[in-house]
């Protein structure tokens, strides 16, 4: 290729990115902008995003919420084009988004760090972008054009007075305060007027007195704006105050999408309950409808629906809980452990039936009060279990050695042949975990721990990419590396049968 080649292949390069996809109001509108079906991201084989789907609608302020590691910062990568999907596709608008590159998408995204040029002033760092932008204009001899002065002026004055700091366009950013810094990075990104505003922790940096400042200005310039936000952040607060719409995620799975006051007064499965707020998690047995036992109890609900019998978990917030001077005044007799005064009431640990029942009280009880706590029926909020036990397949290896999960367990094998493949269904308490992993038959890290009254359930994530949950009385902390070892005499083996598993999908 010759010069004058390379120069013609430049300049059709500038003209096509100048050339965006046809995201146009004119096409037929869904209630959704963003729709995300079918999402899978590996990165070096470990699954971050595991077939998610998910659907955004119009204007709304959607946060993505969950702990460190479950996805949610990928995610967004991906909406604003950082990342490419391992597996499924993405729309906006109807458009498949995919392969079109960030720059061309009707998004932007704000970062932790705000990312602002320190050799411009505040007025040149939001009309960075809008410089570089060309628009469609029949008129001109191309038939596209780059923004006027005038346009360019009056677009950056009107997004930094969305913002606040409609005095401030001469100054250095780098005189500015971390939440002015954090609007001229908020003015930057909405001065293009996007149709999806990505914010990835944009809060993450400023101290608690700004960032509740800062969380009541992003409601507001979503209100003036109309557009959608979607938030990213672990901050359980930051979601419920802010959003129209809180998306749970963790392990690279939606675990529930919900109102804010729903989510929290409705979780709905243990891990929902954990995260979001104080509670009091607990496992029970729905005896029959309206009526559920816990902690060798039985009480009247609001709940039914379950099996008879069923095992479940039950969450109690503490703010929910009647604590009373004295014993034999409610449903369980306790007696205080500690006390802190948290401004507006006191928070107590109260050992009650071989539990520590968190209770939040205007009324202050001082460590070894006997006390009697009183739940009523309203109060109790039933969920069904995630899981009840573990199951895997695997393959006999020889007599009394099962291979799964990339280990080779020593399970009673009557009536299976070497070479069978087997559904392997391990109980949560047939687990062992070892300090020191190479005692293990496999390594595994430590992904959660929800405490239930007399033990701890205890997520586990091995380094083959699988699950496993063990109900064991030791507490075990987040990222702990562990050792698995297994009780094959608790485990239970069953043929396994693809066809089945082929028809069960249909």
């Amino acid at each position: 290729m010759n010069l004058i080649e390379k120069v013609k292949g430049l300049f059709a390069g500038k003209k096509a990115a100048a050339e965006a996809p046809a995201f146009s109001s004119s096409q037929k509108k869904s209630e959704n902008i963003i729709e995300i079906k079918g999402i899978t991201k590996v990165f070096d084989g470990v699954t971050v995003l595991d077939d998610l789907s998910l659907g955004i609608k119009r204007g709304q302020f959607v946060t993505l919420l969950g702990p460190s590691g479950c996805g949610k910062t990928t995610l967004l990568r991906l909406i604003a084009g950082f990342e490419t999907p391992t597996e499924g596709e993405i729309y906006i608008e109807g458009v498949p988004i995919t392969s079109i590159p960030p720059f061309k998408r009707p998004v932007n995204t704000v970062f932790q760090k705000y990312a602002l040029f320190p050799h411009l002033n505040v007025f040149k760092n939001v009309a960075f972008g809008l410089k570089l932008r060309k628009i469609a204009d029949p008129t001109a001899k191309k038939g596209y054009r780059k923004f006027t002065s005038e346009e360019i002026e009056k677009k950056v004055n009107r997004a930094l007075k969305l913002v606040g700091l409609e005095d401030y366009g001469h100054r250095d950013v780098n005189s500015l305060s971390g939440g002015q810094q954090q609007r001229v990075a908020i003015a930057r990104a909405i001065v293009c007027e996007p149709k999806v505003l990505l914010l990835d922790e944009p809060l993450g940096a400023l101290d608690l007195k700004m960032r509740k400042e800062m969380q009541i200005e992003l409601k507001k310039m979503h209100e003036d704006l109309g557009i959608t936000f979607i938030f990213v952040t672990h901050d359980q607060e930051e979601a419920l105050t802010m959003s129209d719409m809180v998306v749970v995620m963790n392990d690279g799975i939606i675990q529930q999408i919900d109102r804010p006051k729903k989510i929290y007064d409705e979780p709905k499965n243990a891990f929902v309950a954990d995260f979001i707020g104080e509670s009091n998690l607990l496992s029970g047995v729905m005896e029959k409808d309206y009526s559920i036992a816990f902690l060798g109890k039985t009480l009247p609900c609001v709940d039914k629906g379950f099996e008879k019998n069923e095992k479940v978990d039950v969450v109690i917030r503490p703010e929910d809980i009647v604590i009373k001077e004295g014993a034999g005044k409610g449903h369980f007799d306790g007696k205080v452990l500690t006390t802190v005064f948290k401004g507006t009431y006191y928070e107590m640990i109260v050992l009650a039936s071989d539990y520590e029942f968190t209770v939040q009280s205007q009324i202050e009880y001082r460590p070894g009060a006997e006390v009697s706590l009183e739940i009523v029926p309203d109060s109790i909020h039933i969920m069904k279990k995630i899981l009840t036990i573990n199951k895997y397949i695997g393959s006999v290896t020889d007599e009394g050695v099962v291979s799964f999960c990339g280990g080779d367990f020593s399970i009673p094998t009557d009536g299976f042949e070497t070479g069978d493949e087997v559904i392997v269904y391990v109980p949560f308490d047939a687990v062992e975990l070892t300090d020191d992993e190479s005692d293990g038959v496999i390594c595994a890290s430590v992904t959660q721990s929800i405490y239930k009254g007399t033990y701890y359930q205890v997520q586990v994530y091995t380094d083959t990419d699988e699950d496993f949950y063990i109900d064991t009385a030791d507490e075990w902390d987040m990222d702990d590396r562990v050792g698995i070892r297994i009780d094959g005499a608790k485990v239970r083996l069953e043929k396994y049968l693809p066809e089945a598993d082929e028809e069960a999908a249909e």
